[in-house]
């Protein structure tokens, strides 16, 4: 895959356009998670741009809600990102506020994942290590079966990547949990720097 953006170019853009902590911390966890679904997939060469995907997923929401998803093609033309990075970063909101279907592989892990690293991030702030590097599925499990608990994390967008995945509910939860252990040290590190 022909990646034209950099790195360093894609945070410059998510953080002219973000400036909440929460947020940042989002861009990167789901920046990290698509890095590590990228290697275990089998799709190791194709791991920058999954990650970039990540980072710049929401790259609209804070400054244009409303606009999720439709205002991103225009932001990220600033960066000249191309078509293929356009398509999957806004696939990510299909049938909650575009119309763009998640088609490849990359595109329905980011869809399935988006809203799960929330579930699981706040499923880790409730637990004594704050942390994913002890959390087990059951836990995970009874908060996701809990719908009061982190409840603007849609169950059914999850669900439904998970079949969109041909995997069990079980398969996805258990592996980003395992992404997000990959990341999480980094992702704390750098969103200190970043916003601290």
């Amino acid at each position: 895959m022909n990646l034209t953006v950099t790195r360093q170019q894609a945070l410059e853009l998510l953080r002219k356009y973000n400036k909440e902590p929460f947020h940042i911390l989002h861009a990167l966890t789901v920046e990290g998670v698509m890095r590590w679904y990228a290697n275990e997939l089998g799709f190791s060469q194709d791991a920058d741009f999954w990650a970039l995907c990540g980072l710049l997923h929401d790259v609209d929401f804070e400054n244009y809600p409303e606009q999720h998803c439709k205002k991103a093609p225009e932001l990220l033309a600033e960066i000249n990102a191309g078509d293929e990075m356009i398509h999957a970063i806004c696939s990510h909101g299909f049938g909650l506020c575009c119309d763009v279907e998640p088609v490849h592989q990359m595109e329905k892990v980011m869809f399935a994942v988006d809203e799960l690293t929330g579930l699981i991030g706040a499923a880790a702030r409730m637990r004594p290590s704050k942390s994913v590097m002890d959390m087990e599925l059951s836990s995970l499990k009874k908060k996701f079966k809990d719908k009061k608990f982190a409840a603007g994390c849609s169950r059914e967008v999850i669900q439904d990547g998970a079949a969109r995945l041909g995997w069990s509910l079980d398969e996805v939860l258990e592996k980003t949990i395992l992404a997000m252990r990959s990341c999480e040290a980094s992702v704390a590190q750098e969103c200190a720097a970043l916003c601290g």
